[in-house]
């Protein structure tokens, strides 16, 4: 199964590439150019990841999309895509995952978010109790 990802970001040429990069590399990609409608199409649709440009119709628009992401119960892994990574520890705070610096190689944004969706993975393995089997689920409802 394809792994989703939300690109926001409100450069086009910036989103069409990653989007062309990031399919070439097995990743169904839907974009947004903007906070307003990264946030509504998050409702809209599940996504492993979501990656935002930070300065977009404001200064920190990619806080307000790290905002939406955290607010979805499918728990997206969150990266900020900037060219200005002098943002300090603020995007960890603000609830983002990763920061990515443009312009990245190919390799090298490959990796990081291989990392990136491999951890957050495990992660939310560690903290979901498994599932219960069947039977076990039946004899317990029975027993109360």
């Amino acid at each position: 199964m394809k792994r989703r990802i939300l690109l926001v970001d409100d450069e086009l040429a910036i989103l069409l590439t990653l989007k062309a990069i990031l399919e070439m590399h097995h990743f169904e990609v839907e974009t947004a150019s903007s906070a307003k409608e990264g946030s509504q199409k998050m409702t809209k649709a599940t996504y492993d990841m979501i990656i935002t440009d930070m300065r977009m119709e404001t200064e920190t628009a990619g806080y307000d999309v790290i905002r939406a992401a955290k607010q979805q119960p499918y728990d997206p892994a969150v990266a900020i895509l900037t060219a200005y990574p002098s943002l300090g520890s603020d995007w960890k705070t603000k609830g983002a995952h990763s920061l990515l610096v443009k312009p990245v190689n190919t390799d090298e944004l490959l990796r990081q978010l291989e990392h990136l969706l491999s951890t957050h993975q495990s992660r939310n393995e560690k903290h979901t109790p498994p599932p219960r089997p069947e039977k076990a689920a039946k004899a317990e409802k029975k027993a109360i």
